[in-house]
């Protein structure tokens, strides 16, 4: 079962996602207006059983960032062993995971354009899984780590380059510009560890692989992510942990390969799906 958010005929729904369109959920749950409120309230597992049998409601439709009021994301970064090597600092694996903020504003959803910004060019992908927390808890131990994770979905995680040098210690600014990056295009359930431990994420840019790993080569596996996390805040259902992208980000060419206008950016981990996003100029008003 894949549950999504959208757009049809001016209105935002969330349901779920079949072959013939979309099956709309959230007009039978007045009192989960989105698809946050109701992973917030412990409702993911109504919501699958509720779409069972329904009829398509909308055939036409756009797919929008899959939770776009969600509160928290928390992304982690450089994550498997390439990816350090890639900074050429000599620097050995880190002790502890690097951590930032991204906020809703910054993603759009499945089939939509990331936005170029014009004042600066260098706008990068970077593919990854992301987790949705379906269960609150605080100083989580990892061989219980995975009790915690409601759903999956995938990330782009993109990025304007030069813009996060601009401070000596965060990134902040350069990972936050609106719709530079993608999250989508839906959520499935968590049901089996095998979703994460056996999983390999492929990135593609016009079809051509720039990424190609396993989650199981991670220097911060995801349980070990739960447990870090949780030790310094309370994660709550609903909040989003992005898990860190292999090598192969465009920055790390020599001549950088950053996207432009006109490009199609494909992300895809078996069982979860394939997020597919184009490119376009910010158009200034």
């Amino acid at each position: 079962m894949r549950i999504t958010t959208y757009s049809a005929n001016g209105e935002t729904f969330y349901g779920a996602v079949t072959e013939a369109g979309m099956v709309a959920l959230s007009p039978d749950f007045p009192a989960w207006p989105t698809l946050y409120d109701a992973i917030a309230a412990g409702g993911f597992d109504t919501l699958i059983k509720a779409a069972g049998g329904k009829a398509v409601t909308h055939s036409e439709f756009q797919y929008e960032m899959v939770m776009p009021n969600v509160r928290r994301i928390l992304c982690v970064g450089v994550n498997f062993p390439d990816r350090n090597a890639e900074y050429k600092d000599g620097s050995a694996q880190p002790k502890f995971m690097s951590l930032f903020p991204r906020f809703a504003s910054g993603f759009t959803g499945h089939e939509r354009n990331l936005v170029r910004p014009p004042e600066n060019h260098t706008l990068d992908y970077e593919g990854e899984v992301a987790i949705v927390i379906g269960k609150a808890g605080r100083r989580i131990r990892q061989e219980d780590a995975y009790d915690h994770i409601a759903a999956l979905t995938l990330c782009n995680e993109g990025t304007i380059r030069d813009w996060v040098r601009h401070a000596k210690f965060n990134v902040t600014q350069g990972k936050n510009w609106d719709r530079s990056g993608a999250i989508g295009p839906w959520l499935v359930p968590f049901t089996d560890a095998s979703q994460l431990d056996d999983a390999r994420i492929v990135t593609r840019v016009n079809g051509e692989i720039r990424q190609n790993d396993t989650l199981n080569r991670m220097m911060f596996p995801i349980r070990k992510e739960i447990e870090y996390i949780s030790t310094f805040m309370t994660l709550q259902p609903g909040d989003i942990i992005v898990t860190g992208t292999p090598t192969g980000a465009g920055a790390r060419f020599d001549p950088p390969r950053y996207l432009k206008p006109g490009d199609t950016v494909e992300i895809e981990v078996e069982g979860i799906g394939t997020l597919r996003n184009g490119v376009e100029d910010e158009v200034l008003a």
